[in-house]
């Protein structure tokens, strides 16, 4: 699959906890010079730099683009159709109607932009970890807690052994019980919440196979997990970027299920049917 539909910063933005020096400082002068990059040469940027053409050329493969010129196309996509003018203001003169609107389309955006991200290995990696656990428990506290048990609620139906608490200290006693053979899901938009910190510790030490859902690329999270898997969110006027960060949190969490669910098929099918017999009787 091609990436060079791929937003560039936000690709830079996914990557950077794993830049070597040399890779930040390149990511950093795209960042705080998108306008010029996109009017000069790999060799005009790489002497603004003091570094070889060919060092620049491996950034852009690093990051998922073919070459030089590739990187810049989108790049310049970017700065026509910059991200905070697609996500559009909420102003307080707005009806509600137009207020829907906004919300809607900010988190269609998210949802677009998660997608993008998707094409490296790391979700690949996270649905074979997820099949091949003894035991699957999810983490979060606060709203990525709701998101936690809502992934709880799907992956009941797989027939593997799930696990949730919503009390940080039984997240803590929980986690110290797991093994090599389980794998953790953590869940927090921010990257840097204490109590999911704290548990990521003693999983580690434990050395429990972990997975981490976030929004931000430089974490304590994203840096410490197995696996880290991104959303990408803007924060709004009125909204914070936590806000439309669930929907994606939400779809990562779906498309792990579904995939999950389709890898186990037998397995999977008499788990399903076992749950819908027992709720049958809640229905009228």
């Amino acid at each position: 699959m091609s990436h060079d539909n791929l937003y560039c910063l936000a690709r830079i933005k996914t990557h950077y906890a794993k830049f070597s020096d040399k890779e930040k400082m390149i990511a950093d002068y795209i960042v705080e010079n998108p306008d010029k990059i996109v009017h000069t040469s790999i060799n005009q940027f790489a002497e603004d730099l003091g570094i070889a053409d060919s060092t620049v050329f491996r950034f852009c493969k690093r990051i998922g683009f073919k070459g030089y010129q590739a990187m810049k196309i989108a790049l310049a996509s970017e700065i026509v159709t910059p991200i905070k003018d697609i996500h559009e203001t909420i102003n307080e003169e707005d009806d509600i109607r137009t207020v829907s609107e906004k919300v809607f389309r900010t988190n269609i955006k998210t949802l677009e932009d998660t997608l993008q991200l998707l094409g490296g290995g790391g979700f690949e990696k996270a649905v074979d970890a997820l099949i091949k656990a003894n035991r699957v428990e999810f983490f979060g506290s606060g709203g990525s807690g709701i998101i936690a048990m809502d992934a709880y609620h799907k992956f009941i139906r797989t027939g593997i052994p799930v696990l949730f608490n919503s009390d940080s200290h039984i997240q803590l006693m929980s986690a110290s019980q797991l093994t090599e053979n389980d794998v953790a899901v953590l869940i927090s938009h921010s990257g840097t919440t204490k109590d999911i910190i704290h548990v990521l510790r003693i999983l580690k030490e434990n050395g429990v196979k972990t997975i981490g859902i976030t929004n931000f690329a430089k974490s304590p999270l994203s840096e410490k997990v197995d696996i880290a898997l991104y959303t990408v969110a803007e924060e709004t006027d009125y909204r914070s970027e936590a806000l439309s960060s669930r929907i994606a949190q939400l779809s990562i969490i779906d498309s792990l299920y579904v995939n999950v669910m389709i890898a186990r098929k037998e397995a999977s099918k008499e788990s399903l049917h076992k749950m819908r017999n027992a709720i049958s009787v809640k229905r009228i």
